[in-house]
Parts: C-alpha cells; sequence; structure tokens
C-alpha cells in the first residue's frame, strides 16, 4: 500500500533571521550597559597597566583569564540564575557608584569585575560561574593593590630582603652594617628600595602559583600548597638577589648595582625562581598521581 508523503513544514531563512536578534538583544543590552556604566574604571586600570610598573603583569593576566574562560565555555550545563545574578548585579552597581563618589579606584576596579561575575550567574548560572573560577582568579590578580596596602607590604619586604642580603655578605667574609634598608659596604652603599622590595616578582609568582595550579593540579589542597609556596620562593630568591648585587659591587664594579646590569640581575633571579616554582608544580602532581594510586 503506498502512501502520499505529507509535505514537512519548514522554516524559512527569514524566520531564523528575524529570531536571532531577539535572541541576542538581552546580550547586547547587557554589554552597552556594562560599557556605559564602566567604561571609566576600565580605561585607568588599562592605564595602570600600561605606565605602572607595580601593575604591569595586568596586562598578561587578563589576556589568559580571556583566553581561558573561552577555552572553557563548553562543556557546562547553563541553567541561568536571574534572581541571584540580578541581586549581584543591583550590589555592583551600588558599589561603583558609592566608590565614584569616594573617588576609590580599587573598589571601583572590584565592582567592575562584581558585575561580570553578576552577569554569568544571570546568562549562565552558578555551575558556568564555578567553571571559571580560574579567569576570575586571574582577573582579580590582575587588579593593582591600593598604594596604602602596597606600601604596608613593601616596607616589610624591603627591610627582609635587606636583612638577608646583608647576612649572606656576612658569611661571604664582606664587611657589612645594615641601617633599615641600607646596606653599608667599604666605599659604596646599597639601597634597597620599594622598587626592589620584591613586591613584582611576589605578585608575579602569585599569578603563576594560580595558573599553574588550576591548570596542572585536580586537588585544592594541592593548588592552595603551590600558591602557598610561592611566597618563601620569591622571597628567599630576592634575599639572593640584593646578596649578589652587593657581591658584585664590593668584588668587581659598583655598576653592577644600578642600570641595566641590574635589571639583568632581577630578571635573573626571577627566572630562577619561575624554575623552582615549576618543580614544585611537578612534585605536587607526582605526589597527587601517587595518592591517586594509593586510593584506588
Amino acid at each position: 500500500m503506498s502512501g502520499v508523503a505529507l509535505p514537512t513544514p519548514s522554516v524559512s531563512p527569514e524566520g531564523t533571521a528575524a529570531e536571532w536578534p531577539r535572541r541576542r538583544l538581552p546580550y547586547v543590552f547587557a554589554a552597552i550597559a556594562f560599557g556605559v556604566l564602566f567604561a571609566h574604571p576600565f580605561v585607568l586600570l588599562l592605564d595602570d597597566w600600561w605606565n605602572n610598573p607595580e601593575a604591569g603583569h595586568g596586562l598578561l593576566l587578563a589576556p589568559a583569564a580571556v583566553w581561558l574562560a573561552w577555552r572553557s565555555r563548553r562543556g557546562v550545563a547553563t541553567r541561568p540564575a536571574p534572581v541571584l545574578g540580578g541581586a549581584v548585579l543591583l550590589a555592583a552597581v551600588l558599589i561603583r557608584y558609592l566608590s565614584s563618589l569616594a573617588a576609590e579606584l580599587y573598589t571601583m576596579r572590584m565592582s567592575m569585575l562584581l558585575a561580570l561575575a553578576g552577569l554569568v550567574l544571570f546568562f549562565g548560572g552558578l555551575a558556568r560561574l564555578r567553571a571559571w573560577w580560574l579567569p576570575a582568579a586571574l582577573l582579580v590578580l590582575a587588579v593593582p593593590l591600593p598604594e596604602v596596602i602596597i606600601g604596608s607590604i613593601a616596607r616589610p619586604l624591603q627591610l627582609q630582603a635587606s636583612e638577608m642580603g646583608a647576612a649572606l655578605l656576612r658569611v661571604r667574609s664582606v664587611p657589612v652594617r645594615l641601617d633599615g634598608n641600607l646596606i653599608l659596604l667599604p666605599g659604596h652603599q646599597l639601597f634597597v628600595t620599594e622598587a626592589c622590595s620584591g613586591l613584582r616578582s611576589l605578585t608575579a609568582l602569585l599569578s603563576l602559583g594560580f595558573l599553574a595550579g588550576g591548570l596542572w593540579l585536580r586537588l585544592p589542597v594541592s593548588r592552595a600548597l603551590l600558591v602557598a609556596g610561592a611566597i618563601p620562593v620569591a622571597v628567599l630568591l630576592n634575599g639572593v638577589r640584593v646578596f649578589l648585587t652587593g657581591f658584585l659591587v664590593y668584588f668587581i664594579d659598583p655598576q653592577f648595582g644600578e642600570g641595566f646590569m641590574h635589571l639583568t640581575e632581577g630578571w635573573l633571579m626571577f627566572l630562577v625562581a619561575f624554575g623552582l616554582l615549576f618543580l614544585l608544580a611537578l612534585s605536587i602532581a607526582a605526589v597527587e598521581r601517587r595518592f591517586a594510586k594509593v586510593i584506588r
């Protein structure tokens, strides 16, 4: 028995083209509103990244965060949470307004990140926000700390590096006297400035610890150990850098304490610190694999 094939309804290209703007309209509206509200703090943040040496790591962290978020955009069920997302967005806008009245840049910039989290919750849900924990952490680290906090952290780091460098110089039988962050050598003076406090290398290593932990390690405790391990590595290597500078100034040439040679020493020490952090990450990953085998 032969049947008659009924015509199947077809979706016209015009209908599909008409539906696309409706589906994308909320995203376009959210992007425009975000740009209007946070264009000013974003421009100021870009200026800090480009011109402030203490904030230059943001030029690397922010693109890395965007790339990681884009790479992991699939694989998580999208369950929008408009109520929770709207509440977070409302809080972000309120903080943005209050921080602009107080002219407090750090809070204003953090309100921008809070608004991004609210948008993710609104359109993607809590699972999506949890999946993007690593990009979110990198963006938080990319925001430079307030000058008051930087000064309060840099000063103890300066003194710590000075004491460690002076102690290592004494071990090498170099006559040295320490006056705060001023190292006095026969015929020479080394002043450990805020730029030499190790704060930049500490910030960079903490960021690398978050990135390496998120990419290579699976357990939260392992990631926390890696990030915590970056702190003594940065402090130790900065003390060694001060010692090396004093040693070269005393025995070879005073020019090693300034200019290009001094910057080269800093970069070499940072590469050594990065290598130590990499070895620590490999060691923790090996312990993770062994621990997984024992459990099985």
